[in-house]
């Protein structure tokens, strides 16, 4: 098995808190209250304070309102390029980019 180092230390968590902040920071800079935003997204006021205050959403309702703010493009590009780590990482995706289903196993 291949020595892989893992340099990512945010924790999901951490991940959702600098989400809550982006998300909150740009509104603000567009000027618009959370009235505001839920109009344009559809979101409920309660569901986008929840999220500001306590990191937690639902995806559909954080692509709700990253589509109301004008980041449709940028939620598009999430995860749509693979990332690897090593030469051999680069081999597998490559070889499985046609893949219709996961294996059970990491290492076969």
């Amino acid at each position: 098995m291949p020595l892989l180092y893992n340099f990512d230390i945010d924790t999901p968590e951490e991940l959702l808190t600098i989400l809550a902040q982006n998300l909150q920071q740009r509104r603000l800079e567009k000027g618009l209250s959370r009235d505001a935003l839920s109009i344009l997204s559809g979101v409920p006021v309660p569901t986008i304070a929840k999220f500001e205050q306590k990191h937690t959403i639902s995806l559909a309702s954080y692509v709700a309102l990253a589509k109301a703010l004008g980041y449709s493009k940028a939620i598009k590009g999430l995860l749509a390029e693979p990332l690897y780590n090593t030469m051999e990482e680069l081999d597998t995706i490559n070889r499985n980019k046609n893949r219709k289903r996961g294996r059970n196993e990491i290492d076969k």
